[in-house]
């Protein structure tokens, strides 16, 4: 029989957690919500708000990278 190890440490803790220092609710939602953007966790619950059809999600990821490649040439015009 296998024996978990249940602790409260923070060193033990996984993923993303924000510590209430003082009572200041305040200050721990704006650090929450500083790594919730770095993590991209906000564009990717946005993006998954609604349901996209296949077909829509390939035109628009085909759109994304003309897009991307249109940039990359105007950038590789500019350096000759």
């Amino acid at each position: 029989m296998k024996r978990f190890k249940m602790s409260s440490d923070i060193n033990d803790r996984r993923g993303l957690y924000v510590e209430v220092r003082n009572n200041d609710v305040t200050r721990a939602v704006r650090k929450l919500k500083k790594l919730l953007n770095n993590e991209g966790m906000i564009k990717d619950m946005r993006k998954n708000e609604y349901y996209e059809k296949p077909s829509a999600k390939k035109r628009r990821e085909k759109q994304q990278a003309r897009k991307r490649w249109i940039k990359e040439q105007e950038k590789n015009k500019e350096n000759w």
